[in-house]
C-alpha cells in the first residue's frame, strides 16, 4: 500500500471536499481516513490516502492537487506518509 497525508487549508467555500474527493476517485485513490473542521469561517482537512491504484506517479498528483488548489481557493499539501513519519518523529 502507498500512503499519501493530503491537507487542504483555506476559507471555506461550497464543494472543496466534493471536488478533491472527485479528483482522487477519478484517480484511483482510496480515501482510508478523513478529518475536517471549519473554524472561524476557515476550512482545515487532513486525509490519508492509499494511491497504489492510480495511474499517476506521486509528483503528478501532487502537482494536479496544487492546481486544484488554486482552483478553488486554498492551499492543498500532498505528501509520501513515509516522509511525514520521518518529519514528525519525536
Amino acid at each position: 500500500m502507498k500512503k499519501a497525508i493530503i491537507t487542504v487549508v483555506g476559507k471555506d467555500t461550497v464543494g472543496i471536499i466534493a471536488r478533491v474527493c472527485t479528483y482522487l476517485a477519478k484517480n484511483r485513490c482510496n480515501i482510508l481516513d478523513i478529518s475536517q473542521t471549519i473554524t472561524g469561517g476557515y476550512f482545515n482537512m487532513m486525509m490519508i490516502v492509499d494511491y497504489s491504484g492510480s495511474a499517476n506517479h506521486f509528483s503528478d498528483m501532487q502537482e494536479d492537487l496544487n492546481g486544484l488548489g488554486g482552483e478553488i481557493g486554498v492551499e492543498i499539501h500532498v505528501q509520501r506518509e513515509e516522509i511525514f513519519e520521518k518529519m514528525h518523529r519525536i
